[in-house]
């Protein structure tokens, strides 16, 4: 196992972990491994620090990719707890938040589409009220750790897609 100095285990040559070094690994390389203990695995993206996400206040808008679209992921806490989903409300596919990052209504207990005032369940995303009868928010997986919460595309949210300027060696 590797140490936090870039160590190498008795026998590995020592690496020097800058970004482009063929010897500084992206990722654990061994089971138990803990080099990157401090980022997400290769299949989670970081959102945010766990601190800028109060219970019943404001939440933290990210970028996504939702079935092939532009779109924003939002992360509240409630409870104790982190929930997160597709910025688009079930009634009609608008982003939820009236300003930037507010989710809740005023007493802080339903995420509240600020259109039409369709309610949700924070930790469900079930519709509680309002014209979203039967519908719910898409959840976003997540994992809160290491004071980082991150979240986990799937087959519908994924990554945003971010366009990639040409240089003047590729023309």
């Amino acid at each position: 196992m590797r140490g936090a100095g870039g160590k190498g285990a008795p026998g590995e040559p020592e690496k020097s972990g800058k970004p482009g070094d063929p010897g500084a690994p992206s990722a654990p390389t061994a089971p138990g491994d803990t080099s990157t203990a401090a980022s997400a695995p290769d299949d989670e993206l970081l959102v945010c620090a766990a601190n800028a996400v109060l219970e019943g206040g404001r939440g933290v808008r990210f970028a996504v990719s939702a079935f092939g679209d532009a779109a924003t992921g939002f992360v509240v806490r409630h409870k104790g707890k982190v929930y997160g989903y597709l910025n688009r409300c079930a009634h009609v596919p608008i982003e939820l938040d009236w300003a930037e990052g507010e989710f809740f209504e005023s007493s802080g207990t339903y995420l509240m589409c600020a259109t039409h005032g369709a309610i949700y369940l924070p930790e469900s995303g079930q519709c509680a009220g309002g014209p979203c009868k039967g519908g719910r928010l898409r959840p976003i997986a997540l994992r809160e750790e290491n004071d980082h919460i991150y979240w986990r595309p799937d087959a519908v949210i994924r990554p945003p897609f971010i366009p990639i300027k040409p240089t003047h060696d590729d023309l």
